[in-house]
């Protein structure tokens, strides 16, 4: 979980406030910022079909980095993540249409919903841990799955609900092209206040949390105060995740928001990283990316009249459907500290280069 940086000679630090700043060097920094501008202009030199998969990159990346910041950060495990987010997309519509509230303000405030039932479901984190905490969470997707089934009132039960588009300043985003720039907006600031937090005081609690609990106590850590805030703040994240893809579809249903979805958020902060911010971004790219990948792959093949055959089509359909969960497994075994620590181990040897040390 732990990262190196490749600070350039000469780059002495004689404060603490110098050595926890956001960006390890200028370089790094400057290349972030034209890494934003760059992602804006997108819509205009792409076609429609990769700013839509920007847009579920943004609601699923900002998500995932919450639950990141639950298990990668604090060493906390859900299995109920997916739940979370469903509960966001449903909160956020109901806001909108029971009490008029723009869509641009009910996004944050069904963020702190979900944090409110994040916390509460985060109780037992006071008193458990590994196995027993998985279960608990585990039981909180099930639960929340059956109240979104039956809370009518909240949810429109069975029939799902309408997810008015976002209102700013009387202009209403309703294509992709628009929400582009919401989503754009979002993850910039979820994503710089997840750094943020974890260079923070609050942040450094979570990590000794997870380090050695036993050691932060020792040390005068809370560790009822610190698990049951990371619980909230996992939610939030989710919940704006959940929002943000509940009005860009323009309609919320239940079936959306299974255990499947969970794994599924799990899988991108390992494949990214766990405990990285820049990881769990990358994950989210490789776990939505690589569906697209493989579509294209089976599709280039049909050109060859073998790969016609039943056989053949049956065994690549497989093949597709099982990509996802055979990632998982290989970067496991192969690369258990994710994207984010392949990427500081290239960049390392373009640093090093000719030297291997």
């Amino acid at each position: 979980m732990a990262g190196f940086s490749m600070r350039p000679c000469g780059d002495f630090r004689t404060t603490y406030r110098q050595d926890t700043r956001i960006f390890d060097t200028t370089v790094v920094r400057n290349a972030a910022i034209l890494g934003v501008i760059a992602t804006a202009l997108i819509p205009f030199v792409l076609d429609g079909y990769y700013v839509n998969l920007f847009i579920q990159i943004s609601y699923f990346a900002i998500a995932a980095l919450g639950l990141n910041i639950l298990v990668g950060f604090t060493g906390q495990i859900s299995l109920g993540h997916a739940a979370f987010f469903g509960f966001g997309a449903f909160a956020s519509a109901w806001i909108n249409n029971t009490t008029g509230i723009p869509v641009l303000l009910s996004i944050p405030l069904a963020g702190l919903m979900t944090a409110a039932v994040g916390l509460l479901f985060g109780l037992p984190a006071a008193r458990i841990k590994g196995l027993y905490l998985a279960i608990a969470t585990l039981a909180a997707q099930f639960i929340l799955e059956d109240f979104f089934a039956r809370a009518d009132w909240f949810t429109g039960g069975s029939y799902g609900a309408a997810a008015n588009p976002v209102n700013v300043f009387g202009y209403e985003v309703l294509d992709d092209f628009s929400f582009f720039y919401v989503c754009l907006f979002f993850l910039v600031i979820m994503y710089l206040l997840g750094t943020n937090l974890m260079r923070s005081r609050d942040g450094r609690a979570f990590v000794a949390v997870r380090d050695h609990y036993l050691s932060a106590e020792i040390m005068g850590i809370n560790l009822t105060k610190y698990r049951l805030m990371s619980f909230a703040i996992s939610s939030f994240y989710a919940g704006i995740g959940g929002a943000m893809y509940g009005h860009y579809l323009g309609f919320v249903s239940a079936e959306g928001f299974t255990i499947l979805l969970s794994i599924q958020f799990l899988g991108m902060i390992i494949i990214g990283g766990l405990g990285s911010v820049k990881g769990t971004l990358m994950g989210t790219i490789f776990m939505v990316l690589l569906p697209e990948v493989m579509e294209n792959g089976v599709g280039l093949l049909s050109v060859f009249d073998w790969a016609n055959s039943t056989a053949v089509t049956d065994g690549l359909a497989y093949i597709k459907e099982m990509a996802i969960g055979l990632a998982i497994i290989l970067f496991l075994i192969f690369e258990p500290d994710g994207l984010a620590h392949r990427w500081q181990q290239i960049r390392a040897y373009w640093k090093l280069y000719p030297f291997s040390y």
